[in-house]
């Protein structure tokens, strides 16, 4: 059973930075792509950051780039997200994500991914 754990959101402020990262546990790690998938209250789920099964691939929406870097470790079945230049529009809850094929590239689209965790709340006040 594919279980993933996300820790290190919080409350900051504007311009401050946080490191999000999400413990798998369950299958194989490495033989998937990850995403960070976000969703604010009233908006649909956007794929922020992902990452392919070695780390040599990554996407990123387009309010996420120059700001956000995702990484893994597949040692430690462990990915990330640093966030820094926060933004008040960069609230939300925070999820770790699973694609849902093995071996697959690393997507945009939030219905590829299969395997979510709880979430961590990231609220950026102005």
């Amino acid at each position: 059973q594919v279980q993933l754990v996300e820790s290190g959101g919080g409350l900051v402020q504007a311009g401050a930075s946080l490191r999000l990262s999400c413990a798998a546990s369950g299958g194989t790690f490495s033989a998937y792509a990850m995403a960070w998938v976000r969703q604010a209250p009233g908006k649909e789920r956007e794929v922020v950051a992902a990452i392919s099964r070695s780390g040599d691939r990554t996407v990123y929406a387009d309010s996420a780039k120059g700001r956000f870097t995702i990484s893994r470790d597949n040692a430690k079945n462990t990915v990330y997200l640093q966030m820094n230049e926060l933004k008040p529009e960069d609230t939300a809850v925070y999820y770790c994500a699973r694609h849902r094929s093995a071996y697959s590239l690393p997507t945009s689209r939030p219905d590829a991914y299969a395997y979510w965790g709880q979430g961590t709340q990231v609220t950026v006040s102005s």
